[in-house]
């Protein structure tokens, strides 16, 4: 039994540190997890084609020009007893090659409200981008704090582990001299049996948190491991309410994106509103015709009938044109007036759902800030808890080892310590959530 509780330390150990671990800053998870996330690939594919579709050929200010050839084949079968002419039977060939070219003179400036569109979608994919870019720093961050937490609670729980392994070394000493009963030894091994088991339980803890952290960073491997080289630092700045709302309303990417939409709307509206003025458009052009014809005819002069080949005849015609349309819309039965009401209530609709947003926000911001707040609070008191828990457990080894006090109050003492060191971990890890919840609101997790 001696053996195997010596021997347990160091097998908890490998089992934790048995592969080779690469040292990963806060910082460089980020970076690897924004060059990894396949959201953020698909915002930027969507994001170039937003960027490339910005061009005034796709709103149609240029013209179009294109090249034409139409070739034209028929067969004629003449029979006509009455004339001189009875029979034919002619075929007819011939191409016809040409150039035309067409461009919109006017038509109620819908191509400059186009572009005006295609320039407010690419603004909206890169908000979109930005939006997915703050979504994978939170969730990097998130997964990194949780990480960190669960390795300290794991040197905590190694910490406690060692302390009573020496508890069972102190006891079995006593024993030897006669001043330790076998109850006494049963009891420190079973705390030392839980604190094992703990450490365990904390172990496959810590690899989950190590796993989601790599799933956030978008690592295939969910096996890689790290030592992490940031720490949990506690120093919280103060914020103003005021001050943070000020922030939100010029930075956050989703009230952006909301007043992207709102213009999107307007255009939309001004769009079918132009589609109550005229259209002028220009066309012009060339064709140049080749036709051949050839064949055979009947000539009947009383008795006599002479049938003669028709020569091959190629005519050619060059025709160049140059032509200026105009339309004006008068009735479509209202679907032009239903589209237009339609696109106002899409504006305004945009503008109650920016109105809907600023309230949410606020009311988050609020309510985050105060939960901020509290738990800069709640880290304060439970640090010092932690440092009086550590103190008692330093006057409680000594007292134990005088015989001041029992077994049971020194695992009681030992067991205040771990959970007074879980409170505060718990602590500093909310309040990092909290804190980076309040940079995301205000717009400060991407600039």
């Amino acid at each position: 039994m001696k053996v195997q509780l010596a021997l347990l330390p160091a097998l908890l150990l490998f089992a934790l540190t048995g592969k080779a671990q690469e040292n990963l800053s806060l910082s460089d998870a980020i970076q690897k997890g924004l060059e990894n996330n396949f959201q953020i690939k698909i915002a930027e594919a969507r994001a170039d084609i937003a960027e490339r579709n910005d061009d005034w050929a796709i709103a149609g200010k240029v013209p179009t020009i294109n090249l034409t050839a139409n070739s034209q084949n028929n067969y004629r079968n003449l029979s006509n007893p009455a004339g001189p002419l009875t029979a034919a039977n002619t075929y007819n060939t011939g191409i016809t090659p040409g150039i035309e070219a067409s461009m919109i003179l006017f038509d109620g400036y819908r191509v400059q409200i186009t572009k005006e569109q295609l320039e407010t979608q690419a603004e909206l994919s890169q908000s979109n981008q930005q939006l997915a870019v703050q979504n994978s720093i939170q969730a990097i961050i998130n997964a990194y704090y949780n990480a960190l937490v669960q390795q300290e609670q794991l040197d905590v729980l190694m910490e406690v582990l060692e302390l009573s392994r020496d508890r069972v070394a102190y006891q079995e000493v006593r024993q030897e001299f006669g001043q330790s009963s076998t109850f006494d030894i049963l009891q420190t091994q079973d705390a030392y049996l839980n604190d094992s088991t703990n450490y365990v339980l904390q172990i496959n803890t810590y690899e989950t948190a190590i796993r989601n952290l790599n799933l956030a960073m978008g690592i295939d491997d969910m096996g890689t491991s790290y030592t992490l080289t940031d720490t949990l630092s506690y120093a919280a700045e103060d914020y103003q309410l005021a001050d943070l709302q000020q922030e939100m309303e010029s930075n956050n990417v989703q009230l952006r994106n909301e007043y992207i939409n709102r213009e999107l709307s307007s255009i939309n509206t001004r769009l079918q509103e132009a589609a109550f003025k005229p259209t002028v458009q220009i066309n012009a052009g060339a064709t140049y015709n080749v036709g051949i014809s050839f064949g055979e005819q009947t000539l009947s002069f009383g008795p006599n009938e002479t049938i003669q080949e028709i020569p091959q005849i190629a005519a050619k015609t060059f025709q160049p044109f140059l032509n200026l349309s105009a339309s004006y819309p008068i009735y479509d039965g209202g679907a032009r007036k239903i589209r237009l009401e339609n696109a106002r209530k899409e504006e305004l609709i945009a503008q109650l759902n920016i109105s809907d947003l600023k309230r949410t926000l606020n009311n988050q911001l609020a309510n985050t800030l105060a939960t901020y707040n509290t738990q800069k609070r709640l880290v304060e008191v439970t640090t010092s808890l932690v440092s009086n828990a550590r103190r008692n457990l330093e006057i409680a080894e000594e007292r134990f080892r005088g015989g001041l006090i029992n077994s049971f109050d020194y695992r009681t003492i030992q067991v205040s310590y771990i959970n007074a060191s879980q409170q505060r971990l718990n602590a500093v890890f909310n309040l990092k959530n909290t804190e980076t919840e309040l940079i995301r609101l205000i717009g400060g997790l991407v600039r």
